[in-house]
């Protein structure tokens, strides 16, 4: 298996800002791999936030649209979730998730079932 660890959750007042990182273990690389950002909060399903493909195309959950940003780092080996304008429905448990190695992650998708790799998960939690 190969680990995906998250960083960088905490805390944040309503309109501010947070960026979440989620780091690729191993012995390959990000640009092999479509990716994706879910979230559960308390009492809810867990849903996903955003998703990126190897060619770096991007698919966002309508609830965060103009708000998130995913990103890839491939030097760094690296998935990046940057969230603006934050409000308290974004609070929830945040998760990495990956699909691959593949040569090349054209399609990515926004189902949970997609993705068999996950991270531990890390908390964000925004007041108002």
């Amino acid at each position: 298996q190969v680990p995906l660890v998250e960083s960088g959750g905490g805390s944040a007042q309503s309109g501010g800002s947070l960026r979440l990182s989620c780091t690729l273990f191993g012995n390959t690389n990000v640009r092999n791999y479509c990716m994706a950002w879910f979230r559960q909060a308390p009492g809810k399903e867990r849903e996903v936030v955003a998703a990126i493909s190897s060619g770096d195309t991007t698919k966002y959950a309508d609830s965060v649209k103009g708000r998130f940003t995913i990103s890839k780092d491939k030097l760094a080996n690296m998935l990046y979730l940057q969230m603006d304008s934050l409000n308290s429905e974004d609070t929830a448990i945040y998760y990495c998730a990956a699909e691959g190695p593949y040569e090349n992650c054209y399609e990515t998708s926004l189902l949970e079932s997609a993705y068999p790799l996950w991270g531990q998960g890390i908390q964000v939690t925004v007041s108002s």
